[in-house]
């Protein structure tokens, strides 16, 4: 991370400090450190599509810490979650953050958290449009499930009426990108050090603000959320003296919902927005199901049934808005839960383009062996991709990942 980024962070600490950390803090409370290692082969099925990148294999190891600290009152907390990835084949890929590092008062219907966290909000499985608070760690995926630590001033409150949740962030962070080895990335490199946002305004020094009420009723879930800042999505701009993408952060103002309705076996998903950006302003949304069959097999199994609709009414122009694939498509998937006391779980699901047939799928699978060890399996594949469709670019990308993970 930056220097602003570690100043806003420290600064925002030390503010809440005193309220937070009464002066006997460090000799009472309750410590408890955990973590985990794992070792990940990535595995593709062809050679990729750019010059470059890397062939078949791609090993790697990654560590991510877990350090937390309860007073006796359990009135203060303090959480620290570093993060690293040691990557054998792509040298971008081989980095190291912090996923959470903060401090929080918790009273009896108000907390105030400061530092970096991580928020998610959503109820849908395909895509995540409302979640826009923490940026996404493209080289760890593609599917912008992992996210960076934002530092932020959190102050919330639960009432009867719901809970409401202030956000003000004083530092942005870039989104980060393959390298040229790098699998899952466009033709042109994109170099985080062309990065520009509007107003001549700095990458760290940008303050954003959201607001969000989440609450049920009946079977409702129901959340509204504001968001004022730097968009998280870039636009690429190609710079044609360097042969490079540069990333474009426009300041957006976006209006959230999210809604899930619970009856039986029944969970009905939605998830829209409203964004207005400097060049126009456009709706996008996600709506589905999903019905799960309970006990399917003599051990208890769960299997759900998926079916969920994208729509994005952003611009096509790449230099207007950042591109999506998720415009026009039709997700389907299942969920197995074994309820075991392995905790066995498979995730299957496929993304179809209603305008061209393009196809991309991925499957999920974990298992606990002991006490201490996990397996996961992930596969993601792409075919019957049009060429005119953007994933065209990730047509040699279909891979296995095979990862084993040790917790302490």
């Amino acid at each position: 991370m930056t220097s602003n980024v570690w100043s806003s962070l420290s600064l925002m600490v030390a503010a809440l400090a005193p309220i937070t950390m009464p002066p006997s803090a460090a000799n009472a409370g309750e410590w408890e450190v955990s973590g985990s290692l794992g070792a990940e082969m990535r595995t593709f099925a062809r050679e990729g599509a750019l010059p470059g990148q890397l062939d078949t294999f791609q090993p790697s190891l990654q560590f991510e810490g877990d350090l937390r600290w309860q007073s006796d009152d359990r009135r203060f907390d303090f959480v620290f979650v570093p993060f690293g990835r040691l990557d054998a084949k792509d040298d971008e890929r081989t980095h190291a953050d912090v996923r959470e590092a903060y401090v929080r008062w918790n009273g009896d219907s108000w907390t105030v958290r400061a530092g970096l966290a991580k928020v998610y909000w959503g109820v849908a499985e395909s895509r995540h449009l409302v979640d826009i608070i923490n940026q996404s760690d493209a080289i760890e995926d593609i599917d912008n499930e992992d996210k960076l630590g934002q530092p932020m001033l959190e102050v919330s409150t639960i009432q009867d009426w719901g809970q409401l949740t202030g956000y003000v962030m004083p530092a942005f962070r870039k989104r980060t990108f393959p390298g040229l080895e790098g699998r899952f990335r466009t033709p042109f490199l994109v170099d985080n050090d062309l990065a520009r946002f509007d107003q001549g305004r700095d990458d760290d020094a940008s303050v954003d603000f959201a607001l969000r009420y989440s609450h049920y009723f009946g079977d409702w879930d129901v959340g509204v959320s504001l968001f004022h800042g730097a968009d998280r999505e870039p636009r690429l701009i190609l710079d044609e003296e360097r042969g490079l993408l540069a990333p474009f952060y426009d300041d957006i103002t976006q209006v959230g919902l999210d809604l899930q309705y619970t009856r039986d076996a029944w969970l009905w998903k939605f998830e829209g927005i409203v964004k207005d950006t400097p060049f126009e302003t456009f709706a996008a949304a996600v709506a589905g199901v999903e019905y799960t069959f309970y006990g399917v097999t003599e051990a208890g199994a769960d299997l759900g049934v998926l079916v969920e609709f994208q729509y994005d009414g952003r611009s096509e122009n790449p230099y207007l808005a950042p591109v999506t694939t998720a415009d026009n498509d039709v997700f389907t998937g299942v969920r197995l839960a074994m309820n075991d006391a392995e905790d066995t779980s498979v995730l299957g699901g496929v993304i179809v383009d209603l305008s061209d047939a393009s196809m991309s799928g991925v499957v999920e699978a974990s298992r606990r062996f002991g006490d201490y060890w996990v397996g996961e399996l992930e596969a993601r594949f792409f075919t019957n991709v049009d060429t005119s469709n953007i994933l065209y670019g990730f047509r040699r990308d279909s891979q296995l990942t095979l990862r084993l993970t040790r917790y302490f």
